[in-house]
C-alpha cells in the first residue's frame, strides 16, 4: 500500500491503474443457471429492450460493454471474452445476467450430432434431381 501525498491510500499499480479482481464482478458467482448452454461459438444479440437508456444507468460497466458491442452486431461469447479481456467463465455469468434481464439472446449453434447426415441429403438431392 502507497500513501500518496494527499494522504489517499493506493491499491493499484500505477501504470496498469485501478485492479478488480474478475469475480468481484460477478459478486463472487463462478457459474450461471444458463452457462451450461453458453458454449464458445454461442452468439450473443442484442434485444430490443436493451436500447433504453435507463439501462446503461443501472447495469455495471462490464454489462454495458458487451450491450454496445451486441448492439453492433451479433457477438460469440468467445469474442465478448476477447474483446473485454476477461476470463470466460466471468462472460458467461454477466452475459447469462444480461439474459436474465432479457437485454440480450443466446443463439446456440446446433450440434454435429443433429445435423442431417451428409448421405441423407445426397439422397435427398438425388431424388429431386430424378422429379
Amino acid at each position: 500500500m502507497d500513501d500518496s501525498p494527499a494522504g489517499h491510500a493506493h491499491w493499484f499499480d500505477d501504470d496498469a491503474g485501478p485492479v478488480v479482481r474478475p469475480y468481484a464482478m460477478t459478486r463472487g458467482r463462478t457459474s450461471h443457471a444458463e452457462q451450461h448452454r453458453l458454449d464458445l461459438i454461442a452468439l450473443v444479440v442484442a434485444e430490443p429492450a436493451a436500447d433504453d437508456p435507463a439501462w446503461d444507468l443501472t447495469l455495471s460497466p462490464e454489462h454495458a460493454h458487451i450491450l454496445e458491442l451486441c448492439r453492433e452486431r451479433p457477438q460469440s461469447v468467445a469474442e465478448l471474452a476477447a474483446e473485454l479481456d476477461l476470463p470466460i467463465g466471468v462472460v458467461r455469468v454477466l452475459i447469462g445476467d444480461l439474459v436474465d434481464d432479457e437485454l440480450v439472446h443466446v443463439t446456440r449453434p446446433v450440434p454435429p450430432a443433429e445435423l442431417p447426415d451428409e448421405s441423407i441429403l445426397r439422397e435427398v438431392i438425388d431424388g429431386l434431381r430424378a422429379l
